[in-house]
């Protein structure tokens, strides 16, 4: 196995690739003009944005390995792992990429958005499958972003170009909901095993031993990224993950309340709270009323 190649700028990027480097915060990649890419897993420095058109090999991404199918498109943040770790090569490489550097946004309202967009921290696997026509969206983006790029820098050139790209990741945010709704019967699977997840854990000792279980646990038993899983929770229920998480624990308190004499303290360390006062204040915000009045008062509930 090779050593991790640290790309931390757009021009290591372009010079490994043989590309032209025509602005050092910015480049969109039309990989069909490299007659060959290297096999190598890198670290990149930077924001970057693939468009695979074709299929070829499996893309090793952090720990695990992934084919997958053309037309679609992976994000990739800063620090993350990518490439394939075989020693080889892909002849004629087919596709797009846009990458550009935090230092790009820094500054600008994109660089306090870049947050909302969280499928720059999903697995490949969870890449976005697009239709004909928003892949033409994407293209035109693309070829907004190429045309200022084939200008020489100047004052506007940064404000237009992080326009552009706002206008792709707003593009994407779209479309992903769209993905999500076209898989709701898979998704609709992956809520009743959540459901069941949260039902089997606190019917356990887990909760006393291990506390509330954390978003990203959840998602990792149910194979997915934390943001992925969460976006796919909040667009099928309505709902974040943390608050259905909440909930299937007030549920189980209520539970614990009509069918057992505990004091409200013994309940509080046995559903995974730390104190007694945070299971009375999640309790009171989500059903209303204090967990001792719940209890006085359920006969006429």
């Amino acid at each position: 196995m090779s050593d991790i190649l640290d790309l931390r700028t757009i021009d290591d990027y372009n010079q490994f690739h043989g590309l032209e480097t025509q602005h050092p915060l910015v480049s969109l990649a039309d990989f069909s003009k490299m007659e060959k890419c290297p096999h190598r897993r890198m670290r990149l420095g930077f924001y970057a944005i693939l468009l695979k058109d074709e299929i070829y090999g499996p893309l090793t991404y952090g720990r695990n390995k992934y084919d997958y199918e053309a037309g679609t498109l992976v994000f990739i943040a800063p620090g993350q792992v990518i490439g394939i770790d075989d020693g080889g090569y892909t002849p004629h490489p087919q596709g797009y990429g846009l990458f550009f550097h935090p230092d790009l946004t820094r500054g600008t309202s994109l660089a306090h958005k870049m947050k909302d967009y969280t499928f720059f921290s999903y697995e490949v696997n969870e890449a976005l499958h697009m239709s004909e026509r928003e892949r033409q969206t994407v293209f035109n983006c693309f070829g907004e972003i190429e045309e200022e790029l084939r200008h020489d820098i100047d004052k506007h050139s940064r404000s237009i170009i992080v326009s552009n790209i706002e206008v792709l990741l707003n593009n994407c945010l779209r479309f992903y909901d769209r993905q999500f709704a076209t898989r709701s019967v898979i998704n609709s699977d992956v809520l009743t095993r959540f459901r069941t997840l949260l039902n089997d854990y606190f019917n356990s000792d887990r909760p006393e031993e291990q506390g509330l279980p954390s978003v990203a646990w959840c998602a990792d038993q149910l194979h997915f990224s934390a943001n992925y899983f969460g976006d796919m929770v909040k667009m099928q229920t309505g709902k974040s993950a943390i608050e259905c998480i909440h909930q299937a624990v007030i549920d189980k308190v209520k539970d614990l309340l009509l069918e057992t004499d505990k004091t409200i303290s013994e309940i509080a360390y046995e559903t995974g709270f730390k104190y007694p006062q945070h299971l009375t204040r999640l309790f009171k915000s989500t059903a209303g009323c204090a967990p001792k009045e719940y209890r006085e008062n359920a006969g006429t509930l």
